[in-house]
């Protein structure tokens, strides 16, 4: 079970048409900001222990917020915390970098079949560190889910997804039904092979999708078949520094 720290989303901005993450959250990165927003989470979730707590995104100054880390890492000894993380953007190898330095030890970046910029950044700073690496939005944000077609996309009010431009959408379309088509081995699901492809990366974890309650989401849950997936991925940590081999699919707090 993972969870993420830095922000505070508010609904009822992300509720008005057009909003996207980044205009429906709040910046709080103190220490004592920090440790309560852990607290809140042990609650929501009903646990006393997150497997992964996480930085989400911030700046260079958030990240080095002073006391932050230290703070973290009593939260650590204290048991309310087993391994702390750092949420990435895919060309950030400079921040992947410093992740041992604060004591974190798993890196969460995006990475999925349209957008494989990690390889040639995070990637490597994480086998460098020795970092566990959790690949979020491997379906694509829903491109890779197989729900939508060429002309069609999100429009429901309050989903974020339908401010990405129409251009974007339209472009990328297509890519995914030539993949579908060249890529996907038939009778195999597009979302499932979606993320068996995220894992078949040797430095890749755990796969974190990004999906409502429904019997797709049961779907893309379940073990790849037809699919080249190595069958021992470690997980959460890099295969030298994990207890376990058993990697999939992440449950995200």
């Amino acid at each position: 079970m993972e969870t993420k720290f830095g922000h505070q989303f508010h609904a009822d901005r992300a509720s008005r048409p057009g909003a996207d993450p980044g205009s429906a959250r709040t910046d709080h990165w103190t220490p004592t900001e920090v440790v309560a927003q852990l607290e809140a989470s042990l609650r929501a979730l009903r646990t006393d222990c997150i497997d992964i707590y996480q930085s989400h995104g911030g700046s260079d100054a958030e990240f080095a917020t002073p006391g932050l880390w230290e703070a973290l890492s009593r939260q650590v000894l204290a048991g309310k915390i087993r391994f702390l993380g750092v949420s990435l953007d895919p060309a950030d190898a400079a921040r992947a970098a410093r992740v041992p330095t604060v004591g974190a030890d798993v890196v969460q970046v995006t990475y999925n079949r349209l957008n494989r910029s990690a390889e040639d950044s995070v990637f490597p700073a994480a086998v460098d560190q020795r970092l566990g690496v959790r690949a979020r939005e491997p379906l694509a944000n829903g491109l890779l889910s197989g729900k939508y077609r060429p002309g069609s996309w999100i429009t429901a009010v309050g989903d974020w997804r339908s401010s990405r431009s129409a251009a974007d959408v339209g472009a990328r379309l297509p890519e995914v039904e030539q993949i579908a088509a060249t890529e996907v081995p038939a009778g195999v699901p597009l979302a499932r092979w979606a993320l068996a492809w995220c894992l078949q990366h040797p430095v890749v974890s755990a796969v974190i999708p990004g999906s409502k309650p429904s019997r797709s989401s049961r779907a893309t849950s379940q073990p790849p078949h037809s699919t080249s997936c190595p069958p021992h991925i470690p997980s959460p940590l890099h295969p030298d520094r994990s207890p376990s081999r058993q990697g999939g699919v992440a449950a995200k707090g």
